[in-house]
């Protein structure tokens, strides 16, 4: 059965337009797909981290590369409440996030790489069955985060988008490789 995105990007409209930063990186082709993709090149480059370079940071004030995968990965739980949200109900608007603050209250230096890699390998399996389970309706339903209207179907983008920019950086900023 064909998959319900393909060819079937959201429009600008659907989605704030800081977000489209994100929704450009991912390529064309079926969303589900290139998430069930994404995740495994992600897990791969992650295998590749050399142990000393985990807690590296490319310059003073810059998050550890360990930080950087616990950013995706909080940023995934936080789209993904989001989708799940719009797409079972009506909610009332979902607040913002700053990520600063979010990373002020996390612990990922204390955080085995592999533990890491686990969450984000079980976040985005449950992710990818959730965004394959959507029909049309759904993906067309939307909902208020950060004071923006989204559709389910935009945040399917903006999470690999998000995931696509961070790899990007940690390649470029951290491994000196491209992804």
């Amino acid at each position: 059965m064909p998959n319900k995105f393909i060819g079937h990007r959201p429009e600008k409209k659907e989605y704030f337009e800081f977000y489209d930063r994100y929704v450009k990186l991912v390529p064309e082709g079926d969303i589900v797909a290139i998430l069930r993709e994404q995740l495994q090149t992600t897990l791969e480059l992650l295998r590749g981290v050399p142990q000393e370079k985990v807690d590296h940071r490319y310059a003073p004030g810059k998050w550890t590369l360990k930080e950087v995968v616990g950013h995706v990965i909080d940023m995934e739980w936080v789209f993904s409440y989001r989708a799940l949200s719009f797409a079972r109900c009506k909610t009332p608007p979902l607040p913002g996030v700053d990520q600063e603050e979010f990373m002020s209250g996390a612990n990922f230096s204390a955080r085995a790489m592999s533990d890491l890699m686990q969450e984000l390998q079980h976040l985005r399996s449950a992710n990818i069955l959730l965004f394959d389970s959507f029909d049309e309706t759904i993906l067309d339903r939307t909902g208020i985060a950060s004071d923006c209207r989204f559709t389910v179907r935009s945040i399917a983008y903006i999470i690999a988008g998000h995931e696509k920019h961070h790899m990007e950086v940690l390649s470029e900023k951290y491994l000196s490789g491209g992804v």
